[in-house]
């Protein structure tokens, strides 16, 4: 991997002041993104341009170069992977399969709504902006093309968990070399607790904490509660650090900008990996994301 430390002084929540990490955390990447730019205008071939897809405006970024045993990731939307995951794969890229379930939606930002006002404009949007949020990873794409959820939101039907039980099975089928990775379903959201049920019937015992449902980001005490009550206590978890590449993981998440609106707002998944980092090792990482793994049954 040509992934280089970053040359910029990476910001910590509050250190100098209070609710200051948002702007923080703009400058630090449009400081990252400088370097990267001149690294490209120097014909830097490991350097690629990203456009975010809602507004076209230009990010770069190191191409990554996977090696290892292939991943099959199981994401419920365009972005889960990208929020929850994307960081560990930048910082140790593996070659990367991502089926995305639900690939049709008309949620974007109310920011967006007189502009994307279909179904068709929406998901069109959304499935760009994952093609763009994957680019650096070389990852391969399959796309389910179900409807996603919405408010109010309800259980999840038996009928539809076996429909895309099967059509994840087949997936499975063309890759049997990979290892899988889904959501752990720490949030409420009925796609995302759907998505996790299909991959434990599928034998997935690998699992991201999903930062996606954005109102509570997984953190509400109920939805800890009610994960705990789902899954039972002890659950193995596994931190990985990505202080390295948590600016990149910026730049993806940028790609993504019909859900994260306006750009200074996606510090908050940033946020919770440096709180996830506080349980690293003294002295090691700054950001972390967490992982679940179980037992075979």
């Amino acid at each position: 991997m040509n992934q280089s430390r970053t040359p910029v002084t990476l910001p910590v929540p509050d250190a100098e002041g209070i609710y200051t990490f948002p702007d923080d955390l703009v400058r630090a990447h449009e400081e990252w993104t400088d370097h990267l730019v001149e690294r490209h205008r120097a014909h830097d071939d490991h350097v690629i341009e990203l456009m975010t897809p809602y507004n076209g405006h230009p990010y770069f970024i190191e191409l990554r170069h996977p090696a290892g045993r292939p991943v099959l990731v199981i994401e419920p939307h365009h972005d889960d992977f990208a929020l929850s995951a994307s960081g560990t794969f930048l910082a140790h890229p593996r070659p990367l399969t991502v089926a995305t379930v639900f690939t049709r939606s008309t949620s974007v930002h109310p920011a967006l709504e007189d502009t994307f006002t279909t179904e068709a404009a929406v998901s069109h949007l959304r499935e760009r902006e994952g093609a763009a949020a994957l680019a650096p990873l070389a990852a391969e794409r399959v796309l389910l093309g179900h409807k996603d959820a919405e408010p109010p939101y309800r259980p999840y039907s038996h009928d539809r968990l076996e429909r895309i039980t099967h059509e994840l099975h087949e997936v499975i089928d063309a890759h049997p070399d990979a290892e899988l990775l889904a959501p752990a379903a720490v949030t409420r959201h009925p796609d995302h607790l759907l998505v996790h049920h299909a991959a434990v019937r599928l034998g997935c015992r690998w699992f991201w904490e999903d930062l996606a449902f954005w109102s509570t980001y997984a953190l509400a005490g109920c939805d800890q509660y009610l994960f705990r009550a789902r899954t039972g206590l002890p659950l193995p978890t596994e931190l990985v650090d990505i202080t390295d590449v948590v600016l990149d993981k910026t730049t993806v998440l940028r790609m993504h900008g019909s859900q994260m609106h306006p750009a200074r707002k996606m510090y908050r998944p940033i946020r919770h990996a440096w709180t996830t980092a506080t349980a690293l090792p003294a002295g090691t990482g700054t950001y972390a994301e967490r992982f679940y793994r179980t037992e075979s049954p």
